[in-house]
């Protein structure tokens, strides 16, 4: 009789998360079929259904709920299992899934993967890009290993590493440029444009300005900076970003950064991962080298940060 295999469970739990059986076979790196032949094996061996299989989605049993919570869990301390013999064996190797929120991925992971492979060889990157909420559950469960996101999460399960501070900047119409600089008050009579909901920045943003509790009617909104961004150069409104973003994102528009007065909104951004993992301390030098990267794109930011029009 055929017992249940570690390949079962991590099929399994791929289905459980994607919900689909064509995304979950992508995510395993097999064809459809294969990862459909598997659940039904799995089926099998326990002697009951796990899924039930509609046209155009899937959806798990009471059984398949309960059971693919149990081989998260088993999965995730298999993965810390070899994580032990990772963490005796000097600096970190093999594969690191890292996961990044949307406002940093653009500017700051191209140069962290730069830095981090160049000074750890063996290392094997597995970047993820998803808001703060996705990679704080995807942790909790085991898909990451690490993210950079905007502390604090205030999750006891995970350690936090402050990396470094970040202001944010008004971005303003090309006519705008030689104007005062308003002051957090007025941008609450002005069209602010911000982030759709679910993204951090964008509570941050609304936090400055004092409209937590009522956003105005003319807000507008949308799912990238850049596209916020080219929103200003048609004069539609105006926007803030961090810091780190303004080279990238005022290439190609027709619009002018400014500095807000003090004190300036600002964040800050760290490495968080789950306290039990047997890597934290590779992760804290790891941290490290993220830090120096983060440095050097704060530089380039500060020479693209200039007063008047882009």
């Amino acid at each position: 009789m055929n017992s249940i295999s570690i390949r079962h469970l991590r099929y399994f739990e791929s289905l459980a998360q994607h919900r689909h059986f064509g995304r979950a076979a992508d995510a395993c790196a097999i064809s459809q079929p294969a990862l459909s032949l598997q659940i039904k094996e799995l089926e099998g061996i326990i002697g009951a259904p796990l899924v039930e299989r509609g046209a155009r989605q899937i959806r798990l049993t009471g059984l398949g709920e309960d059971f693919a919570a149990r081989a998260r869990a088993i999965l995730q301390s298999v993965d810390e299992l070899a994580d032990l013999g990772r963490a005796s064996d000097g600096p970190i190797s093999g594969r690191l899934r890292i996961g990044v929120i949307p406002t940093i991925a653009p500017y700051l992971l191209p140069r962290v993967i730069k830095e981090l492979t160049a000074r750890f060889p063996g290392i094997d990157l597995r970047p993820r890009e998803a808001v703060t909420k996705k990679l704080i559950e995807d942790l909790l469960e085991g898909r990451l290993d690490t993210a950079i996101v905007a502390l604090p999460v205030s999750e006891p399960a995970l350690a936090e590493q402050p990396l470094f501070d970040e202001e944010f900047v008004l971005v303003r119409p090309f006519d705008d440029a030689g104007k005062p600089v308003p002051s957090s008050e007025k941008l609450r009579e002005m069209r602010l444009l911000l982030l759709e909901e679910g993204h951090c920045f964008r509570d941050q943003a609304l936090s400055f300005c004092k409209l937590t509790s009522a956003p105005p009617r003319d807000l507008m909104e949308g799912s990238t900076l850049a596209t916020l961004v080219q929103m200003v150069g048609a004069g539609i409104g105006v926007t803030l970003i961090p810091q780190m973003a303004v080279p990238v994102e005022t290439r190609s528009a027709r619009v002018s950064i400014a500095r807000l007065a003090t004190p300036r909104p600002s964040r800050t951004i760290g490495m968080v991962w789950r306290r039990t993992n047997p890597l934290s301390g590779q992760l804290r030098h790891l941290a490290e080298t993220v830090r120096t990267a983060a440095l050097h794109q704060a530089d380039e930011a500060a020479l693209a940060l200039q007063p008047g029009p882009r």
